[in-house]
């Protein structure tokens, strides 16, 4: 999970400008209210991961569709590394 930090709601509207800065740092930053956490703020690189994220969680296979080209790519893939 990305590292990041917390602050309290009222803090994060009041200061938006500071927080946005900080979230290109911090990654992610949760917003809470009375002690649990009610939104986050994250900056543009973790939009982009967690956008990928989305549209692969959406991605459907059907095994006996799948191509030369995809059976091979999938026997070859490496647990832990990025798809090129």
């Amino acid at each position: 999970m990305p590292q990041g930090i917390t602050v309290p709601a009222s803090d994060f509207s009041r200061n938006f400008a500071r927080y946005q800065d900080e979230a290109i740092s911090a990654k992610v930053i949760s917003v809470t209210s009375h002690g649990r956490v009610v939104g986050g703020y994250l900056s543009a690189t973790e939009l982009a991961h967690y956008e990928l994220l989305k549209r692969r969680e959406r991605e459907v296979l059907v095994v006996g569709s799948l191509d030369d080209e995809t059976i091979a790519a999938i026997e070859a893939a490496e647990y832990g590394t990025e798809a090129r």
